[in-house]
């Protein structure tokens, strides 16, 4: 039901190191929370108020999450006035999140190939 990975260039073989790299984005990943507000800025930029209100969290409670994801390069924030105003980092962080759930809605529809 899977889909084949022949005719695929592999990408980069991990080492020791960047596996570590690897597991902890995607522990961090792991959390539905983080996700909630990953898929929020998938739509744009938001401070942490908009944010907060979006995904049903506290302000506190997302600039916690905020700070982790900060600090993995998933999000960026800059300064507006007195408030940040948070972003994906880049594409690759968009692509991620797009490729999580796609495959799970691949999966979730039982398509192949």
């Amino acid at each position: 039901m899977g889909h084949g990975v022949e005719g695929v260039a592999p990408a980069a073989k991990l080492d020791a190191v960047s596996a570590s790299s690897v597991a902890e984005t995607l522990q961090a990943l792991a959390t539905p929370s983080r996700l909630l507000i990953l898929s929020e800025l998938r739509q744009g930029a938001r401070p942490v108020g908009e944010l907060a209100a979006a995904v049903g969290m506290e302000a506190s409670a997302v600039s916690h999450q905020l700070r982790l994801l900060r600090s993995l390069g998933l999000v960026s924030g800059s300064r507006t006035g007195r408030s940040v105003v948070y972003s994906l980092y880049d594409d690759h962080v968009a692509q991620l999140l797009d490729e999580a759930v796609y495959h799970i809605e691949h999966l979730r529809l039982g398509l192949s190939g």
